[in-house]
C-alpha cells in the first residue's frame, strides 16, 4: 500500500514537472527549460539503477559541448560534466555506506596504489600552490574524473556483455561526432586552417579531437576486428565503413601527434605479442634521458632555436610536417620555447612545483627569447605541451616519477594479462586497451589532455579495465587448475 502512495505521487509529481516545465518553454519561448524534466528523471534512474544511468552517461560524453561563461574565464561541459558530480555523490555514498564496496585485492594492485599516490601528491602540490583557487579547482576536476571513469568501471564491466555494451555506447556517438565535423570541414575544402572552425564545440581544439578518436582507434581494428571477422558480410562491412569514416577524421584533423602515437600503438601492439613490451618504456625513458644529457651540458639546446622571420603557421599539412622536420614549423617551435621554460622553472619548486594550473601565470620569466615564435603571447593560455614537464613544473619531481612509473606498471599488466589468457575475446581486449593506453600516452607527450574529460574517460577506463582483466585472468587460470586436478582424478 505504501509502495503504491509512493508511485503514485511520484507519477504526479513527474507529470505536474513536465507540464510546468511545457508551459515556462511556452511563455518564454527558450527550449531551454526542457533540460529540467529530463534531468529530474535523469536523477530518479540513478536511484533506481544506477548501472544503466552510467550507459547512458558514458554515451554522453562525446557530444558533449564545451560552453563558456564570464567571458570565457569559466567553462561547462554538458551533458556530461553535471552527471559527473552526479556519480561522485553516488561514490561518496555508496562508500560511507560500505567502505568494503571496493575489495582488499582492488586496493592491493599495483596500478591502484600508483594512482593513489598520485591523487594524494596532487593533494599536497594543492596545498602548497602559489595559486590556490585554480589548483583547487584541477582537484575536483581530477577527483570526479578518477571516480567517473577509474573507479566506477570496477562495478559496471563485469561481463563480455559489459565490455562489448562499454564499447557501443562510446562507439556510436563518438562516431556520429567524427561525421558531423567531417561534413563541417569539407564545407571548408578541408582546409588545414579551418579545422578548428569544423570542430566547433564538440572539442576544445584538434589536438584533443584527434587524440580521442586516435585513441579510439585501435579498439576498433586491434580489438574489434579479430572478433567479429566470422560473422557475417553486414556486420564486417559495417566495421570497415566505421574504420574508414575514423581513418578519415585522423587525416583530416592534422595532428602529427595522433600519427606518431598510432605508430607507436603498432609498436607496442607487436611488442606485446613478443613478450617484449617490458622493454619499451624502459628504452624509451633511455632515450628521453640520453637525448637531455646531450642537450643541456653547455646550453647545447640553443643551437636549436628557430628563425624568428622564417618560423610560422604553413597552410596547408604537407608544408607543416616538412617545416617540423627542418625546424621551421611555428607550433613545434613554441613547445620548444615552453619546454625550456618549464625545466628552468623546476629547478626553483622541485618538489611540490608552483600547483596545478599555475605554469601559464609563471614561465615567462624563465623563457629563453632566442626560442620566441609568433605565437609566444601565448593569448589562449596554454601550458607546457608535455604531460611529463606539466607534472614536473606544477606537481613537482614526485609527480613526474610516479606517471612514469605508472605507465611501466601498466604496460607490464598487459603483457602479463594477454599471455595469461586462454579465452580469445578477453586476449582481444587486453591487446587493444593497451595499444589505446599508449597512443593516449604519445598524444600526451605533446600536450596535456589526461585531464579533459573526453581523453580521461579513454585513458583512465582501458586502466580500470585492465585490473579487472588481470582478476580474470587469474580466475581463469585458477578453473584450469582445478579442471586439470579434476580430470586426473
Amino acid at each position: 500500500m505504501i509502495a503504491y502512495i509512493q508511485d503514485k505521487w511520484f507519477s504526479i509529481a513527474s507529470f505536474a514537472m513536465l507540464f510546468f516545465t511545457i508551459f515556462v518553454v511556452a511563455y518564454t519561448g527558450n527550449y531551454i527549460y526542457l533540460a529540467a524534466p529530463i534531468a529530474y528523471l535523469y536523477v530518479v534512474l540513478m536511484g533506481v539503477n544506477w548501472k544503466t544511468a552510467y550507459w547512458i552517461f558514458l554515451f554522453t560524453i562525446p557530444p558533449s559541448v564545451q560552453l563558456f561563461f564570464a567571458g570565457d574565464t569559466l567553462s561547462l561541459s554538458l551533458p556530461d560534466q553535471p552527471i559527473m558530480w552526479l556519480f561522485l555523490g553516488l561514490f561518496v555514498a555508496l562508500y560511507a555506506r560500505n567502505p568494503k564496496i571496493l575489495p582488499e585485492w582492488w586496493w592491493r594492485d599495483p596500478m591502484v596504489l600508483i594512482v593513489v599516490l598520485q591523487f594524494v601528491w596532487t593533494i599536497v602540490a594543492v596545498v602548497f600552490s602559489k595559486m590556490l583557487f585554480y589548483s583547487f579547482k584541477f582537484l575536483l576536476v581530477k577527483t570526479w574524473l578518477l571516480v567517473c571513469f577509474f573507479v566506477f568501471p570496477f562495478w559496471v564491466f563485469r561481463e563480455k556483455k559489459d565490455f562489448v555494451k562499454g564499447f557501443l555506447v562510446l562507439l556510436v556517438p563518438m562516431l556520429m561526432t567524427v561525421i558531423v565535423i567531417l561534413i563541417h570541414h569539407s564545407m571548408y575544402g578541408f582546409a588545414f586552417y579551418k579545422i578548428q572552425k569544423a570542430i566547433t564545440r564538440l572539442y576544445y581544439n584538434h589536438v584533443d579531437y584527434s587524440t580521442v578518436i586516435s585513441m579510439f582507434f585501435p579498439l576498433l581494428t586491434i580489438t574489434c576486428w579479430p572478433i567479429i571477422r566470422k560473422r557475417n558480410i553486414f556486420i564486417k562491412s559495417a566495421l570497415i565503413v566505421t574504420i574508414l569514416i575514423f581513418i578519415a577524421g585522423i587525416w583530416f584533423a592534422y595532428a602529427r601527434a595522433a600519427f606518431v602515437a598510432l605508430a607507436f600503438g603498432l609498436v607496442v601492439a607487436a611488442a606485446l605479442r613478443m613478450k617484449l613490451l617490458n622493454f619499451v618504456m624502459p628504452g624509451f625513458y633511455a632515450v628521453i634521458i640520453l637525448l637531455m644529457c646531450y642537450m643541456v651540458p653547455n646550453n647545447k639546446y640553443i643551437d636549436f632555436r628557430p628563425d624568428f622571420e622564417h618560423t610560422y603557421m604553413r597552410k596547408n599539412f604537407a608544408d607543416h610536417v616538412i617545416a617540423t622536420f627542418r625546424g621551421t614549423d611555428m607550433s613545434s617551435m613554441e613547445r620548444l620555447y615552453r619546454w625550456v621554460a618549464a625545466v628552468r622553472m623546476s629547478t626553483d619548486r622541485p618538489v611540490t612545483g608552483y600547483g596545478p594550473r599555475t605554469f601559464y601565470y609563471y614561465y615567462k620569466p624563465y623563457t629563453v627569447t632566442s626560442f620566441r615564435t609568433w605565437v609566444s603571447r601565448n593569448p589562449e593560455q596554454s601550458t607546457t605541451h608535455n604531460y611529463f614537464l606539466y607534472m614536473l613544473v606544477e606537481q613537482g619531481w614526485p609527480a613526474m616519477l610516479l606517471y612514469a612509473v605508472f605507465m611501466v606498471a601498466v604496460f607490464a599488466k598487459g603483457q602479463k594479462v594477454y599471455h595469461r589468457f586462454k579465452d580469445k575475446f578477453y586476449r582481444c581486449c587486453t591487446i587493444g586497451l593497451v595499444t589505446t593506453i599508449a597512443v593516449g600516452f604519445i598524444n600526451n607527450f605533446f600536450s596535456e589532455l589526461i585531464e579533459t574529460h573526453k581523453v580521461a574517460a579513454l585513458f583512465y577506463i582501458p586502466v580500470a579495465m585492465l585490473i579487472i582483466l588481470d582478476k580474470k585472468s587469474k580466475e581463469e587460470q585458477e578453473q584450469i587448475a582445478r579442471d586439470g586436478v579434476a580430470t586426473v582424478s
